[in-house]
């Protein structure tokens, strides 16, 4: 008998897991957002060359908190800086990195998300990453990229309990492939529109005349409104949600392999910031709504140090970008939705009402569609 429950219990190992209600993202309901194609993963890291990586931070009953990087290229990034723009729409953070940004036109280091009193250890931390690797000996200047949203409700951010090494982890951590979502790394302590906030991710790939370029976009959501989905507002009809909580901010990162440079890619940026308000995000004074773009695309890649007196680049022109601006709304929009559907609840903070959601949309015939 003995030997039989050991086989049933072999079996049952061998079969694939079920996921929970947590574990899926809108696409998994039969919800679609947009017109566009997802990439492989639906997710940031379908753009070639583009890895993330989490770092987690859970201690006893009050800290809450963790890192994502976000890793351009596999390559020495200071060495090989790719093309990048910061748009700003709204200034209240603490965003590290910018003014250089928007100066060049460039990005050297990976980008750190973390919570806002983490931003300056991140920001040493990438120095020191920077610093550290191969071919990076004699250089005396570094322009980290790091954003943040404040996840002091859910978490002791006063106890200061990021350090160096988890942000050299995040780094270590990073991977292609399927993005981990929801309540993980600078999403732990993160809240939405009164429910559980995190990380979120998607991606759209374009048609072949357009080289079947990928956007894709990352989100740490950590704000307030009005929830929308698909153009219906969740508000008046879910089950009571968090009370109390102030708003916070939302850092947007879009990635693509098409061929952008600078001023085009802040164009993007700006973009990104409608697919935010698709969602019913609002922009209040106390948020701080920051999109960050980069191109991985070779044609357009930034070297250190060329023997040449000029650069020579080949980028798209402004009439070939408006597929791509679809593209990144629909890709913010549905990140931000799937950083709510894959959160877990912490603490007094629910995650969203999935089942309410869909009994909802499915009211509106708008599940499958």
């Amino acid at each position: 008998m003995f030997k039989y429950v050991k086989l049933i219990q072999f079996l049952l190992l061998c079969l694939p897991p079920t996921l929970s209600a947590q574990e899926k993202g809108v696409r998994d309901y039969g919800i679609i957002i947009g017109e566009l194609t997802p990439g492989p993963n639906n997710a940031i890291t379908d753009v070639k060359g583009v890895t993330v990586g989490h770092y987690t931070l859970i201690q006893g009953e009050k800290v809450r908190t963790g890192v994502t990087a976000i890793l351009p290229h596999q390559g020495n990034i200071f060495q090989d800086k790719v093309p990048a723009a910061i748009y700003i729409g709204n200034g209240f953070g603490k965003l590290v990195g910018y003014s250089q940004v928007e100066e060049l036109g460039n990005m050297e280091t990976p980008i750190i998300l973390t919570n806002t009193l983490s931003v300056f250890t991140a920001a040493e931390a990438l120095i020191e990453y920077t610093l550290n690797q191969s071919g990076n000996e004699i250089i005396r200047s570094v322009n980290p990229v790091v954003g943040e949203t404040n996840d002091g409700y859910l978490n002791d951010i006063r106890g200061l309990h990021i350090k160096k090494n988890h942000i050299l982890q995040a780094i270590k951590n990073a991977h292609s492939g399927p993005v981990k979502q929801g309540t993980i790394g600078a999403g732990t302590g993160t809240v939405c529109f009164g429910y559980k906030g995190g990380i979120g991710s998607a991606s759209r790939k374009l048609s072949e005349d357009l080289g079947e370029c990928i956007i894709g976009v990352l989100v740490q959501t950590n704000f307030g409104g009005d929830l929308t989905i698909k153009g219906i507002a969740m508000e008046p009809e879910l089950e009571k949600k968090t009370d109390d909580i102030p708003d916070g901010s939302c850092m947007i990162i879009v990635a693509t392999d098409a061929p952008v440079g600078a001023r085009n890619l802040k164009r993007l940026a700006r973009r990104a910031l409608f697919g935010l308000a698709r969602t019913g995000g609002i922009g209040s004074n106390g948020s701080g709504d920051y999109v960050i773009a980069f191109s991985t695309a070779p044609e357009v890649r930034i070297p250190y140090k060329t023997d040449s007196q000029y650069q020579q680049i080949q980028e798209l022109k402004n009439e070939d970008m408006t597929p791509l601006f679809d593209a990144v709304i629909e890709a913010t929009e549905e990140a931000i939705l799937n950083s709510l559907f894959y959160a877990q609840g912490v603490k007094d903070v629910t995650p969203l009402p999935v089942a309410q959601v869909i009994k909802i949309l499915k009211e509106h015939k708008l599940v499958g569609k």
